[in-house]
């Protein structure tokens, strides 16, 4: 299966993402969390510094768990819609397409 290269929306996504669990985990050390999550400390780092853009939704269902965050307040965080841009809602990819 061929993996087809992130838009830069995506990207920023990723970011924003990361950005959100580093300011949860606040002071909390990232290999506590990682492991409470059970999760690699390696996959936190990466999600973190937005080189895991889209990680899996399990993943991130954890580690928000481990950090007392609601799945609604990520994403209502990482999906910050830019102007013009329509709402990626059920029954839509974030790159637009009808789900089947």
């Amino acid at each position: 299966m061929v993996r087809l290269p992130l838009t830069p929306a995506e990207v920023e996504r990723g970011q924003r993402l990361g950005a959100l669990l580093r300011r949860a985990r606040g002071e909390r050390s990232m290999l506590d969390i990682a492991l409470d999550a059970r999760v690699s400390p390696e996959t936190l780092r990466k999600i973190e510094s937005g080189r895991v853009a889209t990680p899996a939704f399990p993943t991130i269902a954890a580690i928000a768990d481990v950090l007392g965050l609601s799945l609604d307040a990520v994403w209502a965080e990482i999906n910050l819609l830019e102007p013009g841009a329509g709402p990626v809602g059920p029954g839509r990819h974030a790159r637009g397409q009808l789900t089947s």
